[in-house]
């Protein structure tokens, strides 16, 4: 069976310099695949490029298949289709991602109104409360006149899931869905997301620098170095028996209950993009568990 998303030999270019280079993995449906690694590193460019909303200046190569169809090679009136309809998309902070002067449920509406502009206001309003309710906003339809800053931080948050989710894509794209939340909140999240992965049946691209999160809710891993994959497989094999450099330093990075205090954090290895990380080719070192060769 295809896979619900493929990115394939994907680069993408600001002017001549390479940003993300030749980046190739997969996400089934339903399942969840957590893509990480440290910042710069070209995830949330990634995402972007999904939805085609990069900065117009880059230049991108490869193919980006959903369900089959290269999203690369449509236009931009048949790209609106898939946007919030079948992919949909959580950005980070959700002050800034929520208008402030428009009411949040008129926020949720007009999602709603773009892809179903066949439904009547009352059927509108009937799938804001709905939406609003299933991320758990308590009291949904006496807050659909309130704004953002009357909310709080977990509960913007939870805005966002509702507004990406009312028009049931069958792709989530979640680009650091828990940052800066506390600990609380951010379990409360990660556990309403997986719920809502499972019983809508998602396929999600779960994009974190947090392990200790992605850990929590992938299927499958994918770790990125300075654009470029390194290592990916299945959440045991990638947290249990890390096979690349990168990973096993980012895993050592942080720090457990099981770390020794009289010994230092590991450090991320640098590297001035000549070395491995850069021309190494990946290489199947258990069923399902790529790495990049040395």
């Amino acid at each position: 069976m295809t896979p619900l998303l493929e990115i394939d030999h994907l680069s993408i270019y600001f002017r001549d310099q390479s940003v993300v280079s030749d980046l190739t993995f997969f996400v089934e449906r339903g399942e969840v695949l957590g893509l990480v690694g440290e910042s710069g590193s070209g995830k949330s460019l990634t995402s972007l490029s999904i939805l085609r909303l990069q900065d117009p200046v880059a230049r991108v190569e490869g193919a980006i298949r959903f369900d089959g169809e290269d999203l690369l090679t449509l236009r931009e009136e048949q790209m609106r289709h898939y946007r919030g309809s079948k992919i949909a998309m959580i950005f980070q902070e959700p002050m800034t991602a929520l208008n402030p002067v428009m009411p949040v449920g008129r926020q949720i509406a007009e999602a709603i109104e773009v892809h179903q502009p066949e439904l009547r206001r009352k059927q509108v309003r009937a799938a804001v409360v709905e939406a609003m309710a299933a991320v758990a906003i308590a009291d949904p339809e006496d807050r659909l006149r309130d704004y953002p800053h009357q909310f709080s931080g977990g509960q913007r948050q939870r805005l966002l899931i509702a507004m990406a989710l009312v028009n049931r894509p069958s792709l989530l794209i979640a680009d650091e869905p828990t940052t800066a939340l506390d600990v609380t909140v951010q379990a409360q999240i990660l556990q309403l997301l997986r719920s809502l992965q499972q019983r809508n049946g998602l396929g999600m691209l779960f994009i974190s620098h947090d392990l200790a999160v992605v850990a929590q809710i992938a299927d499958r891993v994918a770790v990125m170095r300075r654009g470029r994959l390194v290592e990916t497989g299945t959440r045991d094999q990638v947290f249990l028996k890390p096979q690349h450099t990168y990973t096993r330093s980012l895993l050592g990075a942080v720090p457990t209950l099981a770390t020794d205090k009289e010994k230092p954090l590991a450090t991320l290895p640098f590297t001035d993009g000549t070395g491995a990380t850069a021309t190494g080719i990946m290489v199947e070192h258990a069923p399902g568990h790529w790495v990049r060769s040395t």
